[in-house]
């Protein structure tokens, strides 16, 4: 389960934990004192937690550092570390991505954190391939099964790929892409990380235009029944995935543990 961080708490962890979900991901940049993954790791038995990510613009690498060693001596093996570069439009301190990106996780090597203890966040091959180079694996995000299969010939064999895929269960299209494109939109469709991935993929600038065609929002929001979901989300780990990052869409502020049954009963792990 891949959920913003204002929408996680102790008590959501443990309801995800009993489903038989095997890990929670803390979107939205999470901050780097890692206090929320802290209070997660508490409240449950074994679900792993990770971040999905922290911004390298905004929490120094000796910072982050110092948190994941606490936590790592809380709760060992349990805790992953994801990073990544952020969006140019996020910050006027972008400038030298890929450099920022190769001198953070220098000085996560200086501060010992470990490469198994840590993801990257990538898109692109030459991000993927540090990722393989220096951490567990890539966090891609606002992706498709048909990116992940090419990230996995750029990874090869043996390294972490956990793509976040969103997920509305509602039959009616309509109101399923209702509910999907607000997520997918703003701020992802502006920003230039994202969209030029998918150009690469094959999307027009059509697509990606005004909110985003129907068929894009389809490729990127998986929708229909539990079943239905669940199966979009299986064509990721057929393409190379070891495991998807399901982002639970609701309607408004409806509560999201209903669809997550209905995920975690489809998928066969309840």
């Amino acid at each position: 389960m891949w959920r913003h961080a204002g929408g996680l708490t102790p008590d959501l962890a443990r309801e995800i934990e009993a489903l038989g979900f095997g890990a929670i991901w803390i979107g939205g940049s999470p901050l780097g004192d890692l206090d929320l993954a802290e209070s997660l790791l508490d409240a449950t038995d074994g679900i792993a937690v990770a971040t999905g990510i922290v911004n390298m613009w905004k929490t120094p690498a000796q910072e982050v550092a110092a948190s994941y060693h606490r936590i790592e001596a809380r709760h060992p093996g349990r805790f992953l570390l994801g990073v990544g570069i952020g969006h140019p439009e996020a910050t006027s301190d972008y400038t030298r991505p890929y450099a920022t990106i190769v001198d953070y996780l220098d000085a996560l090597d200086a501060a010992d954190v470990p490469i198994g203890g840590r993801a990257l966040a990538a898109l692109g091959p030459k991000v993927l391939k540090l990722s393989a180079e220096r951490t567990a694996g890539a966090h891609p995000y606002l992706t498709t099964p048909e990116h992940t299969r090419e990230a996995r010939e750029i990874l090869g064999e043996g390294v972490l790929l956990a793509p976040e895929h969103k997920v509305v269960v509602d039959t009616d299209p309509e109101r399923a892409r209702a509910t999907g494109r607000p997520f997918v939109h703003k701020p992802y469709l502006g920003l230039r990380n994202y969209t030029s991935n998918l150009l690469r993929l094959g999307w027009t600038e059509e697509d990606i235009a005004d909110g985003g065609s129907d068929r894009l929002i389809d490729a990127l929001v998986a929708h229909g029944d539990a079943a239905a979901v669940a199966a979009r989300l299986v064509e990721h780990v057929d393409a190379g995935a070891d495991h998807v990052c399901a982002q639970v869409l609701t309607e408004g502020f409806a509560e999201p543990l209903p669809p997550m049954r209905a995920l975690a009963e489809a998928l066969g792990l309840s």
